[in-house]
């Protein structure tokens, strides 16, 4: 019996009939995700995106997820200023990747309906790197990079660069301890099997 409260998931073939920008092989995206400018995305080799997510890509926004990326239920992410997710990334359960912030000074309007003049939004592009896991509830600001292997765990606050190799924490995230980069050596693993099948 088909359990009536899973929506599914979109493969590969289905989603590049859609208009994506490109595909990889064992993509899945669930089906109760709303995701806009299509044609501005690119999903890597085997990532998989959860439901009750939100992505927005339109305009000049762009996004790039790299392969065996994980994105979990009900992530937010703005591409307004552009996003690139490295592979073997996980970003946890409500997490919000923002490249793009109104300015909250008081000397500007906060509303992206507003006319040109009115605002004077912060729009930075977000780059994620390779084995990077994201903890649950964390805000990613517009302008940041996190450094490939480094750890945010849960409801981190990142609103600067968080160097490679470091588990990093709070609000504003900064690096706390070094972290074992034994994951590289499972990749290569990973990569060397799949070069011979």
């Amino acid at each position: 019996m088909e359990n009536p409260f899973s929506p599914g998931y979109f493969g590969s073939d289905e989603l590049r009939a859609m208009g994506f920008r490109s595909v990889g092989d064992g993509v899945r995206v669930a089906k109760n995700c709303t995701i806009i400018g299509l044609e501005n995305i690119d999903l890597g080799d085997h990532c998989r995106i959860d439901g009750f997510c939100t992505i927005a890509a339109s305009g000049a926004g762009s996004l790039v997820i790299g392969r065996y990326v994980h994105i979990h239920t009900s992530v937010v992410i703005g591409c307004r200023g552009g996003v690139t997710i490295g592979n073997y990334t996980g970003i946890s359960h409500g997490c919000h990747v923002l490249s793009a912030s109104d300015d909250f000074s008081g000397r500007w309007m906060t509303s992206s309906t507003l006319p040109e003049g009115m605002t004077n939004p912060k729009v930075a592009a977000v780059t994620i790197g390779r084995h990077v896991p994201i903890g649950v509830g964390c805000s990613i600001m517009p302008g940041v990079t996190i450094g490939d292997g480094a750890a945010v765990l849960c409801h981190s606050v990142v609103s600067r660069d968080l160097p490679p190799w470091m588990m990093c924490s709070g609000a504003p995230a900064i690096a706390r301890i070094q972290r074992s980069q034994r994951v590289l050596a499972l990749a290569d693993e990973l990569e060397a099997r799949a070069a011979v099948a």
